[in-house]
């Protein structure tokens, strides 16, 4: 079929195209590719990321799912000429069902940058897309689609985009610059089977090595590069003398690791002059970090002038850190004007290891509790709730937490002050002494290597025992703290050079924990040393799955590297005519099952109407349950209708204290793990075991809405709020469905502290994360 005649075909055929003019539809099918499938042949498989609109053209195809029992239910059967795939590119996820060619048949295959960009802009087809979206969800139903989405997201070979992919090649150098080394890795999206890696130890030392790994091809060489800018352009230098790089321009993107982003970045960013500031002003709350970072940056710009550069920070994943856990016992003036505060660090890496943990059980991320043990000569633990880190052990620098090889951990601050007045100590010198020369080193006096020290210890060294020992009573401490923080475990793992090497560490960590469901096989903990893939090493009697998962940091900033990139170019997002959303005060509220409508309010009763709420099909009930905590009470909590499967109770932060209860900070719908509480009808009472969090804050659109924002369902966001003042709110949980109307919702807490009120207009500021 030549060009013209496949025009006139879509212009008059195919109503999504009814009001293109033919040059905006040479321009679609100039890019699209025209494919012949035979009869069975899979055009779209199940539990893959979307790529393509296809637009069937003659034949026939068949939508369908294979269901846990082995057998295939057909969801639809469409002949030509038909759209498909567009549910998968409006609402972000991955492909909810198969579409097979069930005759021989012909489509067009749009790609994914021609339907963001030429097809969502245009007004006639966005509409078309909305009802054809409409129809498909009505089809399926709200359970079929959320049984069916977890199902692509446990089964897919990648369900979570580790393998980097984009629609036009790209080579993405990253640098990561630790206090004494500079590790790199260089991705090509066309060519991901390549590995190409280095790592430059002892900068500023005697003993410099640089380690090249070209395809498992090993090189090794000495340096005495006494800087970071140094290493960075003998680095550079190296890869283009093994031809890895020919020419400065092949580079696209470099992603720098930067180690504290405070509370201003909440996502990677382009490097600009300003981030550079901003970086540089963080100085001192990663004094071994951030300037060694900064000269990466620079040195890389300078070799790489025309490649996008973006900063990834170890605080990012952090972010989501609830105010009680975050927050000192200082006078709150040090918070408000100076940002004294936990911020967490190895974002990366935590995040990294607790998304392969979920792919390797192959469980959905956002239903584990994960206890994430990043272990090396910097070590921190992480509780994931539900996708969320919760707490950490780092704090507002990276000295925190358990010992470390020359890091003190945590200590008394009285200790420190007392150390100072003996020894007369400046402050200089004493962050020398808690960051330089404590930890392993200063308690063993042998090394802050725990191969060194293990070593001692097995020829009788008493302080380097001990120092072992040490170490992992407190990991074992901070465990137990984050089951209780978390209200529960799922799953254990050990990650970073300690946490992957050491048999002896793990083992110690995990003794006597057998009463909280964790128990490790100890032939298999033998055999987990340098594994390459995740590593089971949990008995078979322990409630709790222990894992080992090599840590790869330096992927996760590539990926974070690509966001960026494609956030640059996300459409409509700074559109001030589209990007306008009414913001709501959500007070409490309970939604209830059928069961437990008749428990509260007696037999055959159906909740009464009382007024509509914004959200279409959604009322408030004229019904409400008093809230019996271990506490306190609340009386009056309004009912919302319809009803649902499960009974949900929302409220505020404030009412946890009254009620005398610890909810999580959880998405609607989310209640697996969170506490119990007991309501009070005319009828009876109903005792929950579980139902109760606090709402996290999120954005109700349509997928019309969703695509004009440049967003996409379970993305992340930060939204400033118009007013006397600007005020911005970050993790903002974006929820797309047709039923939808536009509009934020907060708590009235948060409301009541911003001074805001139903009615606020807010405007997407950045995307944090694309989930």
């Amino acid at each position: 079929m030549d060009q013209s005649t496949l025009i006139e075909k879509l212009k008059t055929t195919v109503d999504l195209f009814a009001g293109f003019t033919e040059e905006q539809l040479a321009a679609v099918v100039s890019v699209s590719r025209v494919r012949t499938f035979e009869t069975n042949e899979g055009i779209i498989e199940f539990g893959r990321a979307a790529q393509f609109l296809g637009v069937l053209l003659d034949g026939t195809i068949q939508v369908s799912v294979v269901l846990d029992d082995g057998s295939i239910q057909t969801i639809a059967v469409s002949d030509a000429p038909a759209i498909f795939g567009e549910m998968a590119l409006m609402t972000g996820e991955r492909a909810m069902a198969d579409v097979i060619a069930k005759t021989r048949c012909t489509a067009l295959l749009i790609p994914n940058s021609v339907f963001a960009t030429q097809i969502v802009s245009h007004p006639a087809a966005l509409q078309q897309l909305a009802k054809l979206l409409t129809e498909r969800a009505g089809a399926m139903g709200s359970d079929m689609q959320r049984d069916i989405h977890r199902a692509a997201e446990t089964q897919s070979n990648d369900p979570y985009g580790f393998t980097l992919q984009s629609e036009a090649s790209q080579k993405i150098l990253v640098i990561n610059c630790g206090s004494s080394s500079l590790k790199y890795q260089l991705f090509d999206t066309e060519s991901p089977e390549q590995t190409i890696k280095g790592t430059m130890e002892n900068i500023g030392r005697e003993g410099g090595r640089h380690l090249l790994s070209v395809n498992e091809q090993a090189f090794e060489s000495t340096h005495s590069c006494a800087t970071h800018s140094a290493a960075c352009r003998e680095m550079i230098a190296t890869l283009r003398q093994k031809n890895v790089i020919r020419t400065e321009t092949e580079i696209t993107a470099v992603g720098h690791r930067v180690v504290h982003g405070g509370e201003t970045f909440s996502e990677a960013v382009v490097i600009t002059k300003k981030v550079l500031d901003k970086i540089n002003q963080l100085c001192p709350l990663a004094p071994l970090h951030n300037p060694v970072n900064l000269a990466g940056i620079e040195a890389a710009r300078s070799e790489f002038p025309d490649a996008l550069h973006v900063a990834v920070f170890d605080t990012t994943f952090h972010h989501t850190l609830p105010p009680y856990a975050y927050l000192y016992a200082l006078p709150s003036s040090y918070y408000r004007d100076h940002g004294v505060r936990r911020y967490g660090f190895h974002g990366n890496s935590h995040k990294y290891v607790s998304l392969k943990a979920a792919q390797f059980l192959k469980r959905p991320y956002n239903d584990l509790e994960t206890i994430v043990c990043h272990l090396g000569n910097g070590s921190s633990i992480c509780a994931v709730d539900h996708g969320r880190s919760v707490d950490t052990s780092m704090g507002m620098t990276p000295t925190a937490g358990v010992p470390m090889g020359t890091r003190t951990g945590d200590i008394d601050p009285g200790a420190l002050c007392y150390i100072s007045r003996l020894e007369n100590l400046n402050a200089n010198e004493l962050d020398t002494l808690l960051n330089q020369k404590s930890g392993f080193l200063g308690m063993s006096g042998v090394s802050n290597d725990m191969r060194a020290l293990t070593q001692a210890a097995e020829q009788g060294d008493v302080s380097s025992a001990l120092t072992i020992k040490t170490f992992c009573y407190q990991i074992r401490k901070y465990i137990g703290a984050y089951v209780a923080a978390m209200q529960g475990l799922d799953v254990l793992v050990f990650t970073g050079g300690i946490g992957e090497h050491s048999t002896l560490v793990r083992s110690l960590a995990c003794q006597g924990l057998q009463c909280m469901g964790i128990l490790i096989d100890a032939e298999k903990n033998r055999m987990a040393v340098g594994c390459t893939q995740p590593t089971e090493i949990s008995d078979e009697r322990s409630a709790v799955r222990v894992l080992v998962i090599p840590t790869n940091e330096e992927l996760m900033i590539a990926r974070q590297t690509l966001g960026a990139m494609m956030r640059n170019r996300v459409v409509g997002l700074h559109n001030d005519k589209v990007n306008r959303i009414p913001v709501e005060v959500s007070a409490h509220h309970v939604h209830l099952s059928s069961e437990h409508v008749t428990a509260l309010f007696g037999e055959g009763h159906t909740l009464t109407p009382h007024a509509k709420l914004s959200q279409p099909g959604q009322f408030a009930c004229k019904e409400q349950v008093r809230l019996v905590g271990p506490k306190g009470v609340v009386d009056r909590v309004r009912v919302l209708g319809p009803t649902r499967s499960k009974t949900q109770v929302e409220i505020s932060m404030t009412e946890q204290f009254i009620l005398g209860i610890h909810p999580p900070i959880r998405e609607s719908g989310d209640v697996t793990g969170t506490p119990g509480i007991v309501l009070e009808g005319p009828a009876g009472t109903v005792s929950l075991k579980e139902g109760v969090i606090c709402a996290m804050r999120h954005i109700h659109m349509t997928p019309k809405d969703a695509m004009q924002l440049g967003v996409r369902d379970k993305y992340v966001v930060r939204v400033v709020v118009e007013g006397d003042r600007e005020l911005v709110f970050g993790d903002v949980l974006v929820r797309v469905r047709p039923d939808f109307r536009l509009a934020m919702h907060i708590d009235t807490d948060e409301a009541n502290a911003a001074n805001l009120k139903t009615g606020a207009i807010g405007r997407i500021e950045s995307i944090q994360s694309r989930s």
